[in-house]
């Protein structure tokens, strides 16, 4: 699986919310596993430049490929490139193995709140 994650400034904070209608459209194409599209919340102490993230989930290369080579991703870019400043872009495999570890050590935490929990 590819996670694909995209982080934007705006130009103008008056227009925030114009670019992510841009980039809502994105959450119409069928390539991605998932796909989200949000505001920062900009809760983080040390930076909050970031104003919205997108963040997707992808079988394989391929359906990233096909993704970005739908019409829906240029109008996107054709609405948001204008508004924002900086975009920064991640694409990173995360590893069957990795998500079975990540599943089995949650469910060993569930399990101990379970079992420590009551009276």
């Amino acid at each position: 699986m590819i996670r694909h994650i995209v982080l934007f400034t705006a130009k103008d904070k008056a227009h925030i919310d114009q670019i992510i209608e841009g980039l809502s459209v994105l959450t119409t194409i069928t390539h991605a596993r998932r796909l989200e599209v949000a505001r920062n919340r900009k809760t983080d102490e040390l930076g909050n430049d970031v104003d919205v993230v997108v963040y997707g989930e992808f079988d394989n290369e391929t359906e990233l490929a096909a993704y970005k080579a739908h019409d829906l991703y240029q109008e996107s870019i054709r609405r948001v490139r204008p508004l924002r400043e900086l975009r920064f872009a991640a694409d990173y495999n995360v590893s069957t193995d990795a998500r079975l570890a990540s599943t089995a050590a949650k469910s060993q935490v569930t399990r101990r709140t379970v079992s420590t929990g009551g009276g």
